[in-house]
């Protein structure tokens, strides 16, 4: 989902709610993918435990009541979806959201039938950390060898490459191809579908 925009906006309104030097649109994608403390740890580093937590709590009232950004499915994503299940592709999702996040995302969205298993930053340690990827794969019974993390940050990136999974980077999201070569990702597409040409 094309949610970039919706979080760029929600966390430059929180920082100006509570009179705080607003972050750069890129200060806040370069967050993007972290788990919200880590997240809120990086772009105010001069506050408590505590009074992030509390900024946290700010930041979901923005995102899921305040703000009606949309956040549309990319082009050709169901579509990506489907041909890879139809061709017997197991599925996971490896994400910054907590679990409360993805289930009502995969419920708006009506695509959660396409994914065997999810990992959540309220659940493992956060990205870059290779927990999320390798109870992923320790799950559905797949070698490191045999899975493929798609990422649009190098938080993602990274921890396919902590993990030992190959990756390939994502120019459409949070971070530029410029960005993802850093983290020597197998290949970069520029849409959903392009990744079927990679597999």
């Amino acid at each position: 989902m094309d949610s970039i925009d919706k979080i760029v906006i929600c966390m430059q309104a929180l920082a100006q709610e509570l009179a705080l030097a607003v972050p750069s649109d890129q200060a806040v994608r370069d967050i993007i993918g972290l788990s919200m403390p880590l997240a809120m740890a990086q772009l105010f580093p001069q506050f408590s435990d505590a009074e992030r937590t509390h900024m946290m709590g700010r930041y979901r009232e923005h995102y899921l009541v305040l703000n009606g950004t949309p956040s549309p499915l990319f082009e050709g994503v169901e579509t990506l979806l489907a041909s890879l299940r139809e061709q017997g592709y197991r599925l996971a999702i490896a994400t910054g959201k907590a679990r409360a996040g993805l289930e009502r995302i995969l419920a708006e969205t009506g695509l959660g039938h396409y994914f065997d298993t999810s990992r959540c930053a309220d659940e493992t340690h956060s990205k870059p950390h290779p927990q999320m990827l390798s109870e992923i794969i320790a799950e559905l019974g797949v070698c490191a060898e045999k899975a493929l993390m798609i990422g649009d940050s190098l938080h993602d990136l990274n921890m396919a490459n902590n993990a030992g999974i190959a990756a390939i980077g994502v120019n459409y999201g949070a971070h530029s191809a410029e960005q993802l070569t850093r983290a020597e990702p197998l290949a970069i597409i520029s849409s959903p579908i392009e990744l079927l040409t990679h597999l």
